[in-house]
Formats: C-alpha cells, sequence, structure tokens
C-alpha cells in the first residue's frame, strides 16, 4: 500500500527547516537542496511544493504572520484595552529564538517585496490586519479612560507598528544589544507616556 502523505504537514516541515537553514547560512545561502536535506527529504520531494525559493518564502511569510496570531490569540485571550495591545506586541517583538528565526524569516521577505507586487500586497494586507486590531484595542483603552495621550489612535499604532518592525531587524542583526528585557522595557515606557499623557 503506497505510503499517505500529509502534503500540510510536509510544507511546515519545510518551513521549520527554512528558517535552521536561514538562521545558520543566512537567506542565499539557503538553497532548496540544503532545505529539503535539512527537512529529511530528497530534493525533487521539494517541486510539487514550492517550484523555487521565492515561493518557499512566500509561504514561509504566510507561515510566520499566521503561527503569530495564534500567539496573540491565545495571549490576548480575555484582556482589552492596553493589556491587550502589550499581550498583542510580546507576539511579534523577537523575545526568544522562535521570534528571532521569524524575523529572519521576515527581512529577506520585504527585500522581496520591494520589488515583487504580489509579494507588497501580502505584507500590505498582513500589516492592514494587525492596524485594524491595535486600532481596535486603542479604542477599547480610551473608552476604559487608560489613554490620555493626545495623539491620535492612528499616530500611536504607526508608532507601534515601526517599533515592533524595527526591533525584528535590531534583533537579527544585533542580538548582543537588543535584549528581550530591554524591548520589553522600552514597549512598558512607550505604554507608560500613552496613560500618562506625558
Amino acid at each position: 500500500m503506497p505510503k499517505v502523505v500529509d502534503h500540510d504537514q510536509r510544507r511546515v516541515e519545510l518551513v521549520n527547516a527554512t528558517w535552521r537553514i536561514i538562521a545558520r547560512h543566512g537567506i542565499e545561502g539557503a538553497t532548496l537542496r540544503e532545505i529539503a536535506t535539512e527537512a529529511g527529504f530528497a530534493n525533487g520531494a521539494l517541486k510539487p511544493y514550492f517550484g523555487t525559493k521565492d515561493d518557499l518564502l512566500t509561504f514561509a511569510f504566510g507561515h510566520v504572520f499566521s503561527q503569530t496570531n495564534l500567539r496573540i490569540e491565545r495571549r490576548a485571550a480575555g484582556l482589552t484595552g492596553l493589556a491587550a495591545v502589550r499581550a498583542f506586541c510580546h507576539e511579534i517583538l523577537p523575545l526568544d529564538d522562535t521570534r528571532v528565526s521569524e524575523a529572519r524569516i521576515v527581512i529577506p521577505f520585504w527585500q522581496k517585496a520591494l520589488t515583487n507586487a504580489a509579494k507588497a500586497q501580502l505584507h500590505d494586507e498582513s500589516m492592514l490586519q494587525w492596524r485594524l486590531a491595535l486600532l481596535r484595542h486603542l479604542a477599547e483603552a480610551r473608552a476604559a479612560g487608560e489613554v490620555h495621550t493626545a495623539l491620535t489612535d492612528t499616530d500611536v499604532v504607526g508608532h507601534l507598528l515601526n517599533v515592533l518592525l524595527g526591533a525584528q531587524i535590531t534583533a537579527a542583526l544585533s542580538p548582543d544589544e537588543h535584549a528581550p528585557e530591554q524591548l520589553v522595557g522600552q514597549l512598558d515606557g512607550y505604554l507608560h507616556l500613552l496613560a500618562t499623557g506625558a
């Protein structure tokens, strides 16, 4: 009887192998052959799933985004206002090896998105989803009297996303200078400014 292959699981295994290869060698050193070997598959086994490394990178970005959203959903369950904002941000900030590895996937995806309309659209749609979620939490915070800044919610969300995405770059490039406790402290300092209106 032929072996039944779980194609969704195989894609996830390939994405996880991609993380490990990129963490060791960077995106330029991540060949399809090395990724297949890392995942324990023959090189030809990747072709039905990803014809090119770009295809794999796009899937990996989507997978990272979905995994981040699942963590946000779990961590923010039952929270509202600034507590929900804080929980949301924690799951994007590169605070552990998993989230740093995710950043190593996202950064080369951004590079490709600069010249690829489909990748740029995927990124824009992903960021819109995060922007709307943060705007909703901030509206809750203002309604509950937790926020006293004169900044608009749109400006606050723009600042938060710039900080979160920037932290992914700095943590990947210079992790020793951006320890998790520093990133958390910076986030908490900003949220305190929002709460006090300073």
